[in-house]
């Protein structure tokens, strides 16, 4: 008999997955300037994960709008809402190769709905990239693109998470 997953657990497995993936990403940038960077902001659950990682970086954060609480919801100076076509690139010039980990959580349970986000959302934030950045995503946004190496993330056994080292 298959082992069927339920809707609970495939979300067990892909907070599981990108709470390790955080941690091991937060040491491979510990003793290292720069900036955090998170695309989706949601229900605010990651943001607030990367703040007890980071405590000393500021972090970035951009979503279409902020539907969460006022204890998650990130200083106005560090908060982008809008679309990312438009929030990102007016965004980039100031914050321009000062970001150490970028963290896009942008999937959504039907790919269709995704309106190719997979295919544009890597050159938007790579203006913020520092040198030897880590990239992580939820989604492929790094596949091909030009100076970004894929790196191994672990724990990704039962649900798939990107790395990439940039330039």
């Amino acid at each position: 008999m298959a082992t069927v997953h339920s809707t609970l657990d495939r979300m067990i497995d892909r907070l599981t997955t990108q709470r390790v993936a955080l941690g091991w990403a937060a040491g491979c940038v510990a003793g290292t300037p720069g900036l955090v960077m998170e695309i989706g902001l949601g229900k605010g659950r990651t943001y607030d994960h990367l703040r007890s990682l980071f405590p000393p970086r500021d972090i970035l954060v951009f979503d279409m709008w902020a539907r969460v609480p006022a204890s998650l919801r990130p200083d106005e100076d560090r908060l982008f809402l809008g679309d990312f076509r438009d929030a990102l690139p007016a965004a980039a010039e100031r914050f321009r190769g000062s970001v150490r980990l970028a963290h896009a959580d942008i999937g959504c349970e039907r790919e269709d709905d995704e309106d190719g986000i997979r295919q544009w959302i890597g050159g938007l934030v790579e203006p913020f990239l520092a040198p030897g950045a880590l990239v992580l995503s939820d989604r492929p946004i790094g596949a091909g693109r030009r100076g970004w190496e894929p790196v191994d993330v672990p724990g990704t056994d039962r649900w798939t998470y990107h790395g990439w080292r940039v330039g």
